[in-house]
């Protein structure tokens, strides 16, 4: 189970005692949730009017760094295509996967300087994110793009022989070259059609080379055949092959080309594996955090899939003395005024939900 609790309360004594009475009641005889301590820095919390007043922007600061990240993750899982199965493995946050960066949460001085207040760090996570947004929009719409061309290039190189591409069909001993008065051309033949053409294109025009067609290449449908004969006659011989149903092909041998329309495909191909996030790290900025006073002891829970309902009712039990309010909250189901629990539910301890579950497919 990828779902984490976030949970933080007062401490008793010490913040150590907090962390021991809620191991007892979770873990050491009913084994609801693997607990982890969570460390958060001595941040400048300030006043309760100035933790109050950020509440609501650290809230859509968080709806868009979750969006972001789950952005990330199914750009990567479009990159990766056909090995989708290995996108979580390629979730990262420096450089571990997300289950071990949260249990083992490392707060980074650098990045957000604790002797900052709680707004500032909350601009710079933002300003971060934002960037971060951007990029991805830009490397989207760049992949977007490759994927296009090289799509319609794939197109071109895999459909009927009446549109595809004839660069990896045909060889430069097929054609009759540098020639002032001889050319080879090639025709879409169906297949139903092979004993016409062999009875009749050396008489769809005059100057038709005997014995000058060769089957170079059939699909399903249909069979590209080669002939060869006089440039004088290509119009006479376009019309008549057209009356008989074969498809003269507009296309002239031109090595230079040729070889232009191979590199240009192996490029795009290239440049669309480029497009994958660089080393899949842009993950690192995960969830907006604020700081409590020193005395609270901040815990992650990660609850076991069948006990969810039961660590509930345990943790509402060990903190609902923190809020007199909080019993008759929990425990009644009657309407409160100004307080609406169908959209966000109410705990007398700090809780937010973590999931690391950052795709909406199962890979």
């Amino acid at each position: 189970m990828t779902e984490f609790w976030l949970i933080s309360a007062p401490g008793e004594k010490t913040c150590q005692q907090t962390w021991d009475k809620m191991m007892a009641a979770t873990t050491r005889t009913n084994n609801l949730s693997t607990n982890h301590k969570f460390n958060i820095p001595d941040l400048k919390v300030g006043t309760l009017d100035v933790l109050v007043g950020l509440s609501d922007e650290l809230a859509k600061l968080d709806s868009f760094v979750e969006s972001v990240v789950k952005k990330v993750a199914q750009y990567m899982a479009d990159v990766l295509e056909d090995s989708r199965d290995k996108v979580q493995e390629n979730l990262l946050a420096n450089g571990v996967d997300l289950v071990t960066y949260i249990t083992r949460f490392q707060w980074d001085m650098a990045k957000y300087p604790i002797k900052q207040s709680l707004k500032n760090i909350s601009e710079i996570i933002s300003k971060q994110v934002t960037q971060i947004d951007n990029d991805l929009k830009t490397r989207a719409s760049a992949y977007n793009n490759l994927k296009g061309n090289l799509q319609n290039l794939e197109r071109k190189n895999a459909g009927s022989l009446l549109t595809r591409s004839l660069a990896d069909i045909v060889r430069k001993e097929d054609f009759v070259l540098d020639s002032e008065y001889l050319i080879t051309l090639l025709v879409v033949v169906p297949k139903t059609g092979y004993p016409d053409w062999q009875k009749t294109y050396e008489t769809l025009a005059e100057m038709v080379v005997p014995r000058s067609s060769n089957l170079l290449f059939e699909d399903n449908d249909s069979g590209l055949f080669s002939v060869t004969l006089f440039r004088k006659a290509i119009d006479d011989f376009k019309h008549k092959a057209r009356e008989n149903k074969f498809t003269v092909r507009d296309f002239q041998y031109n090595e230079e080309e040729m070889k232009a329309d191979k590199e240009e495909m192996t490029r795009l191909s290239t440049d669309k594996k480029k497009q994958f996030v660089s080393k899949t790290d842009a993950v690192e900025v995960l969830k907006s955090l604020y700081g409590l006073p020193v005395n609270f002891q901040a815990m992650l829970l990660q609850p076991n899939k069948k006990t969810l309902k039961k660590l509930r009712e345990v943790l509402n039990d060990l903190y609902k003395h923190l809020d007199s309010s909080a019993a008759a909250i929990i425990d009644s189901a009657m309407d409160i005024p100004g307080l609406n629990l169908s959209q966000q539910e109410y705990y007398p301890y700090v809780y937010y939900k973590i999931d690391c579950n950052l795709l909406d497919f199962k890979v």
